[in-house]
């Protein structure tokens, strides 16, 4: 089970007992804020993407009220933004949808944070599976999540009345 790797993945740190299991999902950023009793842009959601032209895997953390603007994508990388499928995401990341988390992924993974996260103190990403989460501060985030840099790739998505 992925949460047992990122629990593992955590021990040499000290922090896998920070690491909080759900007796309901936290697949979505919806279902996520409801079991952490937060606040849904809190929800760090970690994106697979694949750059097909490049050969590359990449995996960018966002806060949870944004989206992809894929105008600001193709600037940042040269390509389109083209999602991970569904049956592919857990043998290229190493978690399955519904946990995808930017901690111990797969080798060829390159992980991004996007500057929608900086608005917070403490964000909650998932820990490898879809009832998982863990709060760390954004120093937190970078340390743990051997990010490669800070992009500019998303928007927020307008609020719903």
């Amino acid at each position: 089970m992925s949460v047992e790797r990122v629990r593992k993945y955590f021990e040499s740190f000290g922090i896998s007992d920070r690491i909080r299991e759900f007796d309901v999902s936290s697949a979505t950023v919806e279902l996520a804020a409801r079991a952490l009793d937060c606040a849904p842009e809190r929800i760090a959601k970690t994106l697979s993407f694949t750059l097909r032209n490049q050969q590359r895997y990449i995996l960018v953390v966002t806060a949870g009220d944004t989206k992809i603007n894929n105008a600001k994508f193709k600037a940042q990388f040269g390509e389109k933004a083209v999602m991970l499928a569904y049956d592919e995401a857990e043998a290229v990341t190493g978690h399955a949808v519904g946990g995808i988390c930017p901690f111990a992924v797969n080798e060829q993974m390159e992980i991004y944070l996007d500057l929608s996260l900086q608005r917070f103190e403490t964000v909650f990403p998932a820990c490898g599976s879809s009832n998982s989460a863990i709060e760390m501060t954004i120093a937190e985030l970078e340390n743990y999540s051997g990010f490669l840099r800070w992009v500019d790739v998303c928007q927020v998505k307008p609020a719903v009345s």
